[in-house]
Order: structure tokens, then C-alpha cells, then sequence
């Protein structure tokens, strides 16, 4: 894996934990009537796809148990289907999907350090 990589992966991390900080223990009522904190949130996950986007094929390929691909279009649908996007799938997203993201990217980045 390629430098460039690791330091994706980091601020992938890195991004999931703003997110997570943002949205704290908000339940989905409070985080749907807040516009800022939803515009917030989206703007985490295009962050975080679009960092996703950049990651080499080789780390892709070696790492296949990751969704890259349903990360990125996560943040393509984001970007591009706001107005139509629901926000419940954001918020599960967030609260569900992104922990488990961020231990697997955090798992990567132990083996590659320890090699």
C-alpha cells in the first residue's frame, strides 16, 4: 500500500469521527429537525467518499471486504441527490455503517503498520 494510501485512510478516520462527534447521541428526530447538523453530516460523508474515491486499486483489491464502492456512491448520492435524499439513510449511515467502517480502515492501517 502506498503512502498516499495510509494517509487517505487516516483522514478517513478522521472524518467518521467528526461526523460522530457531530451527531453525538442525537436521536433520528433531533438530527432531522436540525437543518445545519444534517447539511453538516452530508457534507462528512461526501468528505469521507470522496477520500474513498482516491484510494489505489492495489489497496481496493487487497482489502475487498471493505464496501468501497458503496461508500463512494453513498457520497455520490449526496452530492447529487440532495433535494431527494433521505435522511433517515444518512443517519443510519452514520450511526451504523461508519463504526464499522472505521474499525475495519483502523485494521488495515495496524497490519500495514506492523509489516
Amino acid at each position: 500500500m502506498s503512502r498516499r494510501d495510509k494517509v487517505i485512510l487516516q483522514k478517513v478516520i478522521s472524518e467518521i469521527d467528526i461526523g460522530a462527534g457531530m451527531i453525538g447521541n442525537a436521536p433520528y428526530e433531533d438530527f432531522v429537525a436540525d437543518e445545519k447538523l444534517k447539511r453538516a453530516i452530508c457534507m462528512t460523508v461526501i468528505n469521507i467518499g470522496e477520500l474513498i474515491k482516491n484510494i489505489t486499486n492495489e489497496t481496493r483489491g487487497k482489502y475487498s471486504y471493505i464496501p468501497w464502492k458503496a461508500v463512494a456512491g453513498m457520497r455520490d448520492l449526496t452530492a447529487h441527490k440532495y433535494q431527494t435524499l433521505r435522511m433517515e439513510d444518512v443517519y443510519s449511515t452514520v450511526k451504523q455503517d461508519f463504526p464499522k467502517l472505521k474499525a475495519d480502515l483502523e485494521k488495515v492501517l495496524i497490519e500495514l503498520t506492523s509489516v
